[in-house]
Protein backbone atom coordinates (compact mmCIF):
# COMPACT_ATOMS: atom_id res chain seq x y z
CA UNK A 1 0.00 0.00 0.00
CA UNK A 2 1.39 3.41 -0.98
CA UNK A 3 2.10 6.13 1.77
CA UNK A 4 0.11 9.32 2.25
CA UNK A 5 1.07 11.40 -0.16
CA UNK A 6 2.30 14.15 2.44
CA UNK A 7 4.50 11.63 3.80
CA UNK A 8 5.59 11.30 -0.16
CA UNK A 9 6.60 14.65 -0.84
CA UNK A 10 9.15 15.19 2.60
CA UNK A 11 12.34 14.98 1.40
CA UNK A 12 15.31 14.05 4.29
CA UNK A 13 18.92 14.57 4.24
CA UNK A 14 20.93 11.68 6.18
CA UNK A 15 24.50 12.84 7.18
CA UNK A 16 26.90 9.71 8.42
CA UNK A 17 30.19 8.24 7.82
CA UNK A 18 29.04 4.60 8.61
CA UNK A 19 28.46 3.60 5.41
CA UNK A 20 26.31 0.89 7.01
CA UNK A 21 24.03 2.98 8.69
CA UNK A 22 23.46 4.98 5.96
CA UNK A 23 22.54 2.20 3.98
CA UNK A 24 20.11 0.62 7.24
CA UNK A 25 18.46 3.98 7.72
CA UNK A 26 18.15 5.20 4.41
CA UNK A 27 16.19 1.95 3.73
CA UNK A 28 14.22 2.31 6.40
CA UNK A 29 13.04 5.63 6.06
CA UNK A 30 12.61 5.40 2.13
CA UNK A 31 10.31 2.16 3.01
CA UNK A 32 8.07 4.36 5.48
CA UNK A 33 7.83 6.65 2.40
CA UNK A 34 10.35 9.47 2.51
CA UNK A 35 12.71 10.59 -0.09
CA UNK A 36 16.51 9.95 1.80
CA UNK A 37 19.67 12.21 0.40
CA UNK A 38 22.54 11.14 1.85
CA UNK A 39 26.10 12.56 2.78
CA UNK A 40 29.55 11.39 4.05
CA UNK A 41 30.40 14.62 6.52
CA UNK A 42 29.17 17.95 7.12
CA UNK A 43 31.56 19.57 3.99
CA UNK A 44 29.76 17.34 1.56
CA UNK A 45 26.34 18.43 3.09
CA UNK A 46 26.65 21.89 3.26
CA UNK A 47 27.74 21.64 -0.72
CA UNK A 48 24.76 19.36 -1.37
CA UNK A 49 22.75 22.12 0.35
CA UNK A 50 23.22 24.90 -2.19
CA UNK A 51 21.41 23.38 -4.60
CA UNK A 52 18.56 20.83 -2.48
CA UNK A 53 16.73 22.08 0.56
CA UNK A 54 15.70 18.71 2.71
CA UNK A 55 12.21 18.87 5.00
CA UNK A 56 14.35 17.71 7.94
CA UNK A 57 18.49 16.75 8.77
CA UNK A 58 19.79 13.65 10.39
CA UNK A 59 22.89 14.04 11.42
CA UNK A 60 26.28 12.06 13.48
CA UNK A 61 27.68 14.25 15.80
CA UNK A 62 31.38 13.21 15.34
CA UNK A 63 32.65 13.16 11.40
CA UNK A 64 35.85 13.38 9.54
CA UNK A 65 36.64 16.73 8.03
CA UNK A 66 33.39 18.57 9.51
CA UNK A 67 31.68 17.25 12.57
CA UNK A 68 28.27 17.95 13.17
CA UNK A 69 28.43 20.63 15.75
CA UNK A 70 30.09 22.77 13.06
CA UNK A 71 27.78 21.66 10.52
CA UNK A 72 24.65 22.85 12.31
CA UNK A 73 26.37 26.54 13.05
CA UNK A 74 26.74 26.30 9.19
CA UNK A 75 22.73 25.57 8.82
CA UNK A 76 21.04 28.07 11.96
CA UNK A 77 24.02 31.16 10.41
CA UNK A 78 22.31 30.54 6.38
CA UNK A 79 18.72 32.20 6.48
CA UNK A 80 17.75 29.73 3.39
CA UNK A 81 18.48 26.59 6.07
CA UNK A 82 18.42 27.94 9.38
CA UNK A 83 14.77 27.09 9.54
CA UNK A 84 15.51 23.20 8.92
CA UNK A 85 14.70 21.00 11.75
CA UNK A 86 17.82 19.03 12.84
CA UNK A 87 18.13 15.76 14.63
CA UNK A 88 21.86 14.41 15.65
CA UNK A 89 22.37 10.65 16.56
CA UNK A 90 25.35 10.28 18.37
CA UNK A 91 26.83 7.41 20.39
CA UNK A 92 28.00 10.08 22.91
CA UNK A 93 24.80 9.42 25.61
CA UNK A 94 26.29 11.83 28.75
CA UNK A 95 23.73 14.44 30.12
CA UNK A 96 26.54 16.93 28.88
CA UNK A 97 26.75 16.41 25.37
CA UNK A 98 23.31 16.26 24.48
CA UNK A 99 23.12 19.45 26.11
CA UNK A 100 25.72 20.79 24.25
CA UNK A 101 24.22 18.64 20.81
CA UNK A 102 20.65 20.63 21.98
CA UNK A 103 22.52 24.21 22.14
CA UNK A 104 24.58 24.06 19.39
CA UNK A 105 21.40 24.12 17.58
CA UNK A 106 20.11 20.59 16.90
CA UNK A 107 16.12 19.70 17.66
CA UNK A 108 16.59 16.63 18.44
CA UNK A 109 18.98 14.42 20.00
CA UNK A 110 19.06 10.68 20.12
CA UNK A 111 21.50 8.43 21.06
CA UNK A 112 23.34 5.10 18.77
CA UNK A 113 21.83 2.48 19.27
CA UNK A 114 18.42 3.37 18.64
CA UNK A 115 14.87 1.66 17.59
CA UNK A 116 14.29 2.46 13.68
CA UNK A 117 10.91 3.10 15.05
CA UNK A 118 11.99 5.87 17.49
CA UNK A 119 13.78 7.44 14.94
CA UNK A 120 10.65 7.61 12.58
CA UNK A 121 8.84 9.06 15.46
CA UNK A 122 11.30 11.56 16.08
CA UNK A 123 11.47 12.33 12.73
CA UNK A 124 7.75 12.92 12.53
CA UNK A 125 6.97 14.86 15.14
CA UNK A 126 9.76 17.18 13.91
CA UNK A 127 8.21 17.59 10.96
CA UNK A 128 4.76 18.46 12.04
CA UNK A 129 6.51 21.02 14.59
CA UNK A 130 7.96 22.94 11.99
CA UNK A 131 4.18 22.32 10.26
CA UNK A 132 2.61 24.27 13.26
CA UNK A 133 5.32 27.02 13.18
CA UNK A 134 5.09 27.70 9.71
CA UNK A 135 1.25 27.55 9.96
CA UNK A 136 1.59 30.28 12.96
CA UNK A 137 4.01 32.48 11.60
CA UNK A 138 1.38 32.54 8.63
CA UNK A 139 -1.43 34.39 9.94
CA UNK A 140 -1.93 37.68 11.59
CA UNK A 141 -4.08 38.14 14.79
CA UNK A 142 -7.33 37.62 12.37
CA UNK A 143 -6.35 34.43 11.15
CA UNK A 144 -6.14 35.63 7.68
CA UNK A 145 -2.84 35.56 5.04
CA UNK A 146 -1.22 38.34 3.63
CA UNK A 147 -2.22 39.43 0.14
CA UNK A 148 0.36 40.91 -2.34
CA UNK A 149 -0.07 41.12 -5.69
CA UNK A 150 0.70 37.93 -7.48
CA UNK A 151 3.59 39.60 -9.52
CA UNK A 152 5.96 41.07 -7.22
CA UNK A 153 9.30 40.96 -8.57
CA UNK A 154 12.13 41.16 -5.75
CA UNK A 155 15.62 41.62 -6.88
CA UNK A 156 18.79 39.50 -5.30
CA UNK A 157 19.41 42.09 -3.22
CA UNK A 158 15.80 42.87 -1.90
CA UNK A 159 15.55 39.23 -1.26
CA UNK A 160 18.35 38.82 1.06
CA UNK A 161 16.98 41.78 2.95
CA UNK A 162 13.65 40.70 3.53
CA UNK A 163 14.98 37.18 4.67
CA UNK A 164 16.86 39.07 7.13
CA UNK A 165 13.88 41.00 8.23
CA UNK A 166 12.14 37.43 8.57
CA UNK A 167 14.56 36.62 11.16
CA UNK A 168 14.08 39.71 12.89
CA UNK A 169 16.98 41.32 12.53
CA UNK A 170 16.66 45.14 13.00
CA UNK A 171 17.89 47.54 10.01
CA UNK A 172 21.00 47.94 11.51
CA UNK A 173 21.92 44.11 11.94
CA UNK A 174 20.72 43.54 8.17
CA UNK A 175 23.03 46.69 7.59
CA UNK A 176 26.35 44.82 9.23
CA UNK A 177 25.32 41.33 7.36
CA UNK A 178 25.23 42.62 4.20
CA UNK A 179 28.09 44.79 4.50
CA UNK A 180 25.85 47.79 3.09
CA UNK A 181 24.73 51.35 5.13
CA UNK A 182 21.96 51.60 7.06
CA UNK A 183 20.20 53.83 4.78
CA UNK A 184 20.48 51.28 1.86
CA UNK A 185 18.51 48.62 3.99
CA UNK A 186 15.88 51.20 4.97
CA UNK A 187 15.94 51.87 1.07
CA UNK A 188 15.26 48.62 0.07
CA UNK A 189 12.48 48.11 2.70
CA UNK A 190 10.92 50.55 1.61
CA UNK A 191 10.98 49.40 -2.04
CA UNK A 192 9.55 46.43 -0.66
CA UNK A 193 6.72 47.94 0.85
CA UNK A 194 5.80 50.09 -1.88
CA UNK A 195 5.91 47.35 -4.30
CA UNK A 196 3.77 44.79 -2.08
CA UNK A 197 1.54 47.49 -0.72
CA UNK A 198 2.66 45.99 2.59
CA UNK A 199 2.30 48.45 5.75
CA UNK A 200 5.05 47.62 8.42
CA UNK A 201 7.97 45.30 8.62
CA UNK A 202 5.60 43.08 10.52
CA UNK A 203 3.91 42.01 7.84
CA UNK A 204 6.37 41.91 5.16
CA UNK A 205 7.96 39.26 7.91
CA UNK A 206 4.82 37.28 7.61
CA UNK A 207 4.68 37.56 3.42
CA UNK A 208 8.20 36.40 3.56
CA UNK A 209 7.74 33.58 5.91
CA UNK A 210 4.09 32.49 3.88
CA UNK A 211 6.06 32.20 0.92
CA UNK A 212 8.66 30.52 1.83
CA UNK A 213 11.46 33.16 1.21
CA UNK A 214 12.64 32.53 4.51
Amino acid sequence: MKEPRLRDTKRLLLIDDDPNLILLVKDYLEFRGYEVLTAENGREALELLETDKPHLIICDVMMPEMDGYTFVKHVRENPETSWIPVLFLSAKGQSQDKVKGLNTGADVYMVKPFEPEELVAQVESSLKHTERLIAHHSKGEDGQRIHVPFDVQLTPTELKVVQHVARGLANREIADELNVSQRTVESHVSNMLGKTGLHNRTELARWAIENSMA
